[in-house]
């Protein structure tokens, strides 16, 4: 799909997400009972609950939250210059974010014929993440993100972890690694994935979660390009709303 695919038509994506607690012990005893329950086939011998609740709630849409979406858009200038223009989505209100999600799904379709979600490891993760957190928060569905009865071939995602594996199902491949590979600039430069989370409760720096995030989007973005055989966006192709 990517090779044929209009750059504005893409709609890349990544998500941030941390524990719905700062720590274990904030949980109910009902809550604590089911993670335990959910995780007793795969938390390690050597683990506390509430040492593997900090590294893996997070990531479990059951027990985590969503607190950043960060996007990016594909623009010709009237000059005929490409720029990639990121907008983010964050807060401490779940709902309210996953709404601005929905209505940003809304204008893109308005503005454009065709809509292609894009990013890494999207199909596994990010999507299904987002969509069962807006049921939990009783927020309705986007046509968008209206996917369990579609076709794999109907759902208009693009991950480019699946691009990488060319067909080979066996391996999982990061977005570092990925982006080092292909010789593209890492957005591991500041704070990774396991960070999130003590940066968000510990230090309440929601904003440089959200220029992780932005990053992210971006080395997928040049990801993208690398596979339609473009150059790289320069920074000066890079635009914040």
């Amino acid at each position: 799909m990517i090779y044929n695919a209009n750059l504005n038509h893409l709609l890349v994506l990544d998500i941030e997400t941390v524990p719905q607690f700062p720590d274990f012990s904030h949980l109910s005893q009902q809550w604590k009972e089911l993670w335990l329950h959910k995780m007793s086939k795969t938390m390690p011998e050597n683990f506390l609950p509430e040492d593997w609740y900090s590294q893996r709630a997070g990531i479990q849409s059951e027990f985590g939250r969503i607190i950043c979406i960060s996007t990016g858009l594909f623009y010709q200038e009237s000059d005929g210059k490409l720029v990639f223009k990121l907008k983010s989505l964050y807060g401490n209100n779940e709902a309210s974010l996953l709404k601005s999600f929905n209505e940003l799904l809304h204008s893109f379709k308005e503005k454009r014929s065709n809509l292609i979600m894009t990013g890494h490891n999207i199909k596994e993760f990010d999507i299904p993440f987002i969509c069962r957190r807006m049921m939990i928060n009783q927020v309705v569905l986007s046509d968008h993100l209206q996917l369990s009865s579609k076709k794999p071939w109907e759902t208009n995602l693009v991950d480019t972890m699946e691009l990488w594996k060319f067909g080979d199902y066996k391996n999982y491949t990061s977005l570092h690694l990925l982006a080092t590979v292909l010789g593209i600039e890492t957005p591991k430069d500041d704070i990774d994935g396991s960070m999130v989370k003590d940066v968000y409760y510990k230090e309440n720096d929601l904003p440089r979660i959200v220029t992780y995030c932005q990053k992210d989007v971006v080395t997928v973005a040049n990801i993208l390009m690398r596979f339609k055989n473009l150059p790289l966006l320069e920074k000066e192709q890079i635009l914040i709303a």
